[in-house]
């Protein structure tokens, strides 16, 4: 099947890495391995971060020119059969996908699409209206994060159709090596990979270091994978336990992985955070993680099997949850084997591919149900 790809957040060859791309780049390859010919549609971004009615109207403008181009150029021969796109949502709207599936009438597939009543009016209201609008006309939404399920379903037909779809990444590339053993008696290798910037991933950093606080009477260190505008900010968060915290910096993903593979516990708060790659590559490398028991992690991460989870932002809970893995040597081990054995079984790359085939391919099945009935 030929599929036009598209993220209007981030494209997946966008220079700045972060969760986002990596998704999208995740898309991409379960649309390849399982033989659809995928091309990404554009790299226009129509994110606007500030609410800049100047702004938005402007990236309007850009986005229906494209929209037209592109319908000129797939009419003159490299005609998709279906159109994808990724991650839209009030500041991020898809001002492309609709009006060129509209055109060259073919199915509208949208994966990661949310909705926040609260933006209906005020400075991104074109932006949710525009949002509302797709996701109520398009042929399928494909969830990867539970909690933006309600607030979708209200916008579509009672019986439209909708999947979830659980967040992977390809698990062998985490668990390739085997991981380093756990050491008996020295401190235990603690581990978090994050970026740093203001909103949730300040929250998060700074909540950590209430957590890590309350736990100095045991013996632990702590590497820290991540970089950004924030980081002095959040150095300041971890100062008064700076000694041990090793500040890695970023890393490709190959370094990460091996780091994980070299630490003991991944911990991340993942305050008002959606799920959280990191949690996956986490267990791909057979680590047990510590994270917040909202419904986008509790989707990534057994509680109880793979983890534990501590109610979102509450830094003694956390801190609770931390001090028992850290503790218990043994809970440790076995929450790390059952950790890559689970995200085996829920998370990995083959099987999410063969899962998004199967839901591309039932749209198209209906869409032509729906053109033999009406002819």
């Amino acid at each position: 099947m030929k599929v036009a790809f598209y993220a209007p957040l981030k494209s997946p060859d966008h220079p700045v890495p972060s969760g986002d791309r990596q998704i999208a780049r995740g898309l991409l390859d379960a649309l390849r391995i399982t033989g659809h010919d995928t091309r990404l549609a554009s790299r226009f971004r129509s994110f606007d971060g500030r609410g800049d009615a100047l702004r938005q109207a402007r990236l309007r403008l850009i986005g229906r020119r494209i929209a037209e181009r592109l319908v000129a150029r797939y009419r003159g021969g490299e005609r998709p059969e279906l159109w994808f796109t990724y991650h839209l949502h009030h500041k991020a709207p898809d001002l492309l996908g609709p009006a060129v599936s509209r055109a060259l009438d073919i199915p509208y597939v949208v994966a990661e699409a949310s909705l926040a009543p609260r933006q209906r009016d005020g400075p991104w209201a074109t932006g949710h209206a525009e949002a509302f609008a797709a996701i109520r006309d398009a042929d399928i939404i494909v969830s990867m994060n539970p909690a933006d399920v309600p607030q979708v379903r209200m916008a579509r037909a009672i019986h439209a159709p909708a999947e979830l779809l659980a967040p992977f990444v390809d698990v062998c590339a985490f668990a390739g090596h085997t991981r380093r053993p756990q050491r008996a008696h020295v401190p235990v290798r603690l581990i978090t990979v994050a970026m740093m910037r203001e909103g949730a991933k300040l929250a998060s950093y700074r909540t950590l270091a209430t957590a890590l606080s309350l736990l100095r009477d045991l013996p632990w260190t702590l590497q820290i994978i991540g970089d950004g505008p924030s980081r002095i900010e959040v150095a300041a968060a971890f100062a008064p336990f700076a000694e041990r915290v090793q500040w890695l910096g970023a890393l490709p993903a190959t370094e990460i992985a091996s780091c994980l593979r070299e630490s003991d516990l991944f911990v991340w708060p993942a305050v008002d955070e959606a799920f959280g790659l990191a949690f996956i590559e986490a267990q791909a490398c057979g680590l047990p993680v510590v994270g917040a028991d909202s419904p986008g992690v509790a989707a990534v991460v057994s509680n109880g099997r793979s983890g534990l989870l501590a109610p979102a932002g509450d830094a003694e809970r956390f801190a609770a949850a931390t001090r028992r893995l850290l503790d218990e040597r043994e809970l440790r081990e076995r929450m790390g084997s059952d950790a890559l054995a689970y995200v085996r079984e829920r998370h990995d790359l083959p099987a999410a591919a063969a899962r998004l085939d199967l839901i591309l391919k039932g749209v198209l099945a209906r869409r032509r149900v729906t053109a033999e009935a009406s002819s």
